[in-house]
């Protein structure tokens, strides 16, 4: 007996802010061999560690979910248990072998969210460099050098009850729809999502963008063994082919070594960890832009 949960989110035409309604529903497959009459039927959401035989010692982490929803007539009620969430049908459910089911749990309207376009310009082949140590990076002057194209197209929802929701969202596939002109809905992406309490934010990868290019070019390396310092400098360059202005995060990762600063830069940035900064650049329509950068590392 298997159950998972899925979503569907609805948004209209256009960009950047805006409404989306998001349904949700559990699905239930009677796979036991035998007829389940009328039956009271409890859900458990959360990462449940259990021992395979053929797993020996080790164990796998079990993920299940579901939620409730005070919007409309309850069908699913949620509660906290143990490290866990419970979810309960309000009503007997008869449940036959081979029979599957869906029941909806969550439903939100006008639930505030946001596409946001991110370009995380380096591609590094896993595969190319494993085992390498900070020193071998260090050495190697095309490591990271290689560009990635693609401008990430992301999703964020706030899961809060300001925002029309606010209660546990179980793991699960997530799918996109947007209306066209048309008013026909058109399919847009998915993507999975784990368990994500309450007043956390859902940020949702479901694709790439069609009309927005990311370029990113090293552009100096200078390494002094003698004194232990290396610089590095890049330009990215941002092109808009849409119509409408957009704002693209791009994020650069120093991956050099763990002392560093940046000493020259042509443009704003911010620092989010020990590794990563930054930029936020905005373009209007048909429009490019470089940034330009130099990190300098020491050890």
């Amino acid at each position: 007996m298997t159950w998972e949960a899925d979503y569907n989110v609805i948004a209209p035409a256009g960009e950047g802010t805006y409404s989306v309604d998001l349904l949700g529903w559990v699905t239930m497959e009677n796979y036991t061999g035998r007829d389940f009459e009328d039956a009271r039927i409890k859900l458990m959401a959360g990462d449940v560690h259990k021992l395979q035989p053929h797993f020996g010692l080790y164990p796998r982490a079990e993920m299940r979910s579901s939620v409730a929803w005070d919007g409309f007539q309850e069908a699913v009620t949620e509660r906290s248990f143990d490290e866990y969430h419970l979810y309960t049908l309000s009503y007997p459910t008869t449940l036959r072998d081979r029979q599957t089911k869906q029941v909806e749990f969550v439903r939100g309207d006008d639930v505030a969210a946001e596409r946001v376009y991110v370009y995380d310009g380096v591609w590094i082949d896993p595969n190319q460099y494993q085992g390498w140590t900070y020193e071998n990076i260090r050495q190697d002057r095309s490591y990271g050098t290689r560009s990635n194209p693609k401008v990430w197209v992301m999703r964020e929802l706030e899961n809060t009850k300001a925002n029309g929701l606010g209660m546990p969202l179980p793991a699960g596939r997530v799918r996109f729809y947007q209306q066209d002109k048309d008013g026909q809905l058109e399919f847009v992406g998915e993507n999975m999502i784990d368990h994500t309490p309450r007043d956390e934010t859902l940020r949702i990868y479901t694709g790439n963008a069609f009309d927005l290019v990311g370029d990113r070019t090293q552009t100096q390396f200078e390494v002094n063994w003698d004194d232990d310092w290396l610089d590095e400098s890049f330009e990215i360059e941002l092109r808009n082919h849409k119509d409408e202005p957009v704002e693209i995060l791009v994020v650069e990762r120093l991956y050099r070594w763990t002392n560093w600063d940046i000493s020259k830069s042509n443009h704003d940035w911010s620092k989010v960890d020990s590794r990563t900064i930054e930029f936020r650049v905005r373009l209007e329509p048909n429009e490019s832009k470089t940034i330009s950068y130099t990190a300098h590392y020491t050890w």
